[in-house]
């Protein structure tokens, strides 16, 4: 599959070592950049040197739809033909169907349902630094099953983050498992803290101040006048993107204003993710900031909120509360 790709990315030059280790180990890391190409060639290389169907796990269905879009494309075919997707309540897969990209979510279902994994040559675990339930069970339950049941499975973890000790120590046994590294080039980022004109009321868990959500959108105007390029918006939730969408709604005719999250219907959310012919503000929450590459992006302008999981007495346990990220969470 990956000889019908002619696209040169970052991380191809490295498969070759990366399907050797896992033909001689079983499991493996792949340390790579974002951007690097790791989510759609790896599992294409993958699918070259094992019987049965390759399966990749994403932490978001947005990711996981995009991802198989993607690898379509680059063979040339329809989503559903040799690579295809199933999220909850949505599927497209067929019996050439070799890739198959799921949620994390829909994984670990299938691993409490059937360890073995019938049909399955390889798991790949995308984005596993990402500390969510689902992550961590899938990983879990994968090293279960192939430590039990299917020595001949392969698990691959993927990751742009460097720290894979604690992942090699996990899938290799008495001996970690290889890592595998991709390099790309470094590109300079340039920060300008622009703070509101009047200090901003914290969420605690109410609205966030009407004030931010101004300033958030004068923020995009003067980006737009001083930057070139597409400008990705991170807000804290769905309810925030309507509003700042609505305080840019008189640039509609100049730039395409594109929500991104998770509420939205799939074909809502494959749209941010295409090139245009105009410029694009695309207003996303976090879902953006790992899994998905939103192509011809220059400028990031970041609210410095999150919704987590807080327990609010007045709310109910368990409600996402907006909260203000580190600098070092941010973007």
């Amino acid at each position: 599959m990956l000889s019908d790709v002619t696209l040169d990315l970052p991380v191809r030059p490295v498969l070759p070592a990366l399907v050797a280790a896992l033909d001689v180990a079983g499991a493996g890391v792949l340390v790579a950049p974002p951007g690097t190409g790791k989510t759609t060639l790896a599992p294409l290389a993958v699918a070259d040197r094992v019987t049965g169907r390759v399966v990749i796990a994403q932490p978001r269905r947005v990711a996981a739809r995009a991802a198989a879009r993607r690898m379509a494309e680059l063979l040339g075919e329809r989503v559903g033909d040799r690579v295809g997707y199933a999220v909850r309540g949505e599927r497209q897969v067929s019996r050439a169907t070799r890739v198959e990209v799921v949620t994390t979510g829909l994984l670990v279902r299938r691993l409490h349902h059937d360890p073995e994994l019938p049909g399955t040559g390889a798991v790949l675990l995308d984005e596993c630094h990402e500390r969510q339930l689902d992550a961590d069970l899938a990983l879990a339950f994968a090293v279960e099953a192939r430590a039990t049941l299917r020595p001949d499975l392969w698990l691959l973890a993927m990751s742009a983050t460097p720290d894979t000790d604690r992942f090699a120590a996990l899938l290799g046994g008495p001996d970690p498992a290889p890592v595998v590294r991709a390099e790309s080039a470094l590109h300079p980022v340039q920060r300008i803290w622009s703070p509101p004109a009047r200090p901003i009321a914290p969420p605690g868990g109410g609205p966030v101040d009407r004030a931010l959500l101004d300033h958030v959108a004068a923020t995009v105007r003067r980006a737009l006048r001083e930057r070139d390029g597409d400008v990705l918006v991170f807000l804290p939730g769905a309810g925030e993107i309507a509003a700042v969408t609505g305080r840019l709604a008189d640039l509609r005719d100049a730039v395409a204003l594109l929500p991104l999250h998770g509420r939205q219907g799939g074909s809502e959310q494959d749209a941010a993710l295409r090139p245009a012919e105009r410029r694009r503000v695309v207003l996303a929450t976090a879902l953006a900031e790992t899994s998905l590459t939103v192509p011809g992006v220059r400028v990031v302008v970041d609210a410095g909120l999150s919704r987590v999981p807080r327990t609010d007495l007045a709310r109910g346990p368990g409600a996402l509360i907006p909260v203000p990220v580190s600098r070092a969470a941010a973007p």
